[in-house]
């Protein structure tokens, strides 16, 4: 059996130590480790890769070796279950689905969740359930109570904002902390808010991005997962920034989902750690 080791505590003396040791105590073959000690704030991160059969009280064993407080898994090789959340725009829903369907994702996406129909066809077409939970005559509050108790019947680990184009109540963030990714039309932190790529378009920028984050509850300013860019000329119009952007906002939300799949990532405060 293979497995993945994620560890993050306080740092101390010796803990890469104690927890390979322990490994060859419980006959488990390291394959692959990352580790990295943020200096600043004192915290320890490590995610190892293994082989064998952990004896069952193997985190309660490696818990007492660590400082107090340490957060531990262990993932086996399941498919990481998430929920994507969309509007109407189609390209991160639909890079993910067809990274699903060819197989190229550890991720298993057990629906998506809109508040409009329009994108129905198009998850149906990949046999992923569609459920749409209309805003109308709504509150904010009210609204999200809906989704996350739907949400919640699929118990996911990850939630996914397929250009989900709502503001968040602190509720919702609260209630599914520190596992909601969402993807930003932009290099962050520039050009927030409406029509991004005409702001950048009367900048005159010369690249423009997007930007993969944990969602918290000050908008758009969530620990950064991942980021890209493409050049652009100012041959280029707002409208073909916009298509251009629209591509690096599918790779960059998939990659960032990719890298949760795999147990990569980490929140260290406003910051993150994600091993390559």
């Amino acid at each position: 059996m293979s497995y993945i080791l994620t560890t993050q505590c306080a740092d101390d003396v010796g803990l890469i130590a104690k927890i390979t040791g322990l490994c060859h105590k419980n006959n488990l073959n390291i394959t692959r480790n990352n580790e990295f000690v943020d200096k600043d704030a004192q915290r320890f991160f490590m995610r190892t890769e293994l082989t064998g059969e952990p004896q069952s009280d193997f985190l309660d064993q490696l818990r007492a070796l660590l400082p107090q407080g340490a957060k531990l898994a262990l993932h086996c090789g399941a498919k990481t279950k998430v929920v994507l959340l969309a509007t109407k725009e189609a390209h991160c829903l639909g890079g993910m689905l067809l990274k699903q369907f060819e197989q190229t994702l550890n991720i298993e996406v057990l629906a998506v969740i809109a508040n409009y129909a329009d994108l129905e066809p198009l998850a149906k077409g990949f046999g992923v359930p569609f459920h749409v939970v209309s805003h109308e005559g709504l509150t904010r509050s009210e609204h999200d109570k809906k989704v996350g108790d739907l949400i919640a019947s699929y118990n996911p680990d990850i939630i996914g904002l397929a250009k989900y184009m709502r503001i968040l109540s602190p509720e919702f963030v609260g209630r599914f902390e520190g596992k909601i990714i969402n993807i930003h039309h932009s290099f962050l932190p520039a050009f927030i808010g409406a029509k991004p790529y005409h702001q950048a378009f009367e900048r005159g920028v010369k690249i423009i991005g997007a930007t993969a984050h944990f969602v918290n509850n000050e908008l758009d300013e969530g620990p950064i997962i991942l980021q890209d860019v493409t050049s652009v000329t100012h041959a280029n119009t707002a409208e073909m920034m916009a298509k251009m952007g629209k591509d690096v906002e599918k790779t960059v939300f998939c990659k960032a989902l990719q890298l949760a799949s795999e147990h990569k990532l980490f929140i260290n405060g406003n910051k993150t750690v994600v091993f390559s």
